[in-house]
């Protein structure tokens, strides 16, 4: 139940609320324990009474890595192939084990395995226009449903962190991100003497070859924000912003390269989980108009894998890569 972030995300509309309703109410039958009590959630799509302490949880979209990191009673997941390759071996154990429910896009959601799972709450992680594709009144009367999707790249931290509040799994994600908070901080302290000082540039990994163009990305954008958080920063912005990833990102054509990424000291790319270089990186690379670019010439080019991450767990895998990458900074 996905989209392709280049495309998908680029019709995001801008981050709906980031904080939760946390108000609980008695929905008859309650006792000490918290049994059958309730509270009022704000969601993308408005506010939504879900049990207070869920036992069996369906999730989808970007939602399912959170909810299997944050150790949530889930029943059921979409296919989420795409962060296959940054889910760790237990994660992804579990990813496999469950039963999927959905498949990679939102229109692939099958109704009756999400009845069969007997949910208490269904957390669909995609963006707020694709909800269209989905018929929220008919998974409405399986379960209570809380819609959290993406918005900015950046925006994975506040959107994480409804989801597995949502479930009532915090304990393991808040657990999870100050391991990863207190690695960064580590690695910006290693930096610290260096990487501030560059004025950098990135290119993405969504340009379309055939039509000539690269991705350009800027602060806040998938391929920047976790570089950011060891201090690497990223200069210029989007000439014509648009919603979602369109507002920290921008696709010009190949022979704008010099007058995109001239002025930078140093660039990093996006490269694909294994550490190869996809076609659309290659493209640019493959130009002599990269090839003369200053950071070029200096050799300050910096491969960035696992740039998708969108939880805690992921980014501590980018926050290694990053680290390995910008390595010889240090011995400079």
């Amino acid at each position: 139940m996905s989209i392709r972030r280049s495309s998908g995300l680029v019709g995001a509309v801008a981050l709906a609320l980031v904080l939760t309703g946390c108000g609980s109410s008695s929905d008859g039958g309650s006792d000490d324990t918290g049994k059958g009590r309730t509270r009022v959630f704000a969601a993308d799509n408005g506010k939504i009474k879900i049990p207070a302490d869920p036992k069996r949880v369906v999730a989808t979209g970007y939602a399912v890595p959170v909810m299997i990191e944050a150790h949530a009673p889930l029943v059921g997941v979409s296919s989420w192939k795409r962060g296959e390759p940054m889910m760790s071996k237990k994660d992804l154990a579990t990813y496999k084990k469950l039963p999927q429910v959905a498949g990679e896009q939102a229109a692939e959601t099958n109704y009756e395995a999400v009845a069969e799972a007997e949910p208490d709450l269904i957390v669909i992680g995609v963006p707020a226009p694709v909800l269209g594709d989905i018929d929220v009144k008919r998974l409405e009367s399986i379960a209570p449903v809380v819609a959290i999707g993406p918005t900015v790249p950046s925006a994975w931290r506040e959107q994480s962190r409804r989801q597995a509040d949502a479930a009532g799994a915090l304990k393991q994600f808040d657990a999870v991100q100050k391991k990863y908070e207190a690695k960064a901080d580590d690695l910006a302290k290693k930096y610290k003497d260096v990487l501030p000082q560059l004025k950098m540039g990135h290119v993405g990994a969504f340009g379309e070859t055939a039509k000539g163009t690269f991705q350009r990305e800027f602060g806040g954008s998938w391929g920047t924000n976790v570089a950011e958080d060891v201090g690497a920063k990223y200069y210029g912005k989007v000439k014509k912003k648009g919603p979602g990833s369109r507002s920290v990102s921008e696709y010009p054509s190949i022979e704008e390269l010099p007058a995109s990424l001239g002025k930078a000291d140093a660039i990093t790319y996006s490269v694909n989980a294994d550490g190869s270089v996809p076609e659309s990186v290659k493209y640019v690379m493959a130009s002599k108009l990269w090839k003369n670019l200053p950071a070029v010439k200096a050799g300050k080019t910096f491969p960035i894998r696992y740039t998708e991450a969108a939880t805690y767990g992921q980014a501590m895998q980018t926050l290694d890569a990053i680290d390995k990458s910008f390595a010889p900074l240090l011995n400079r």
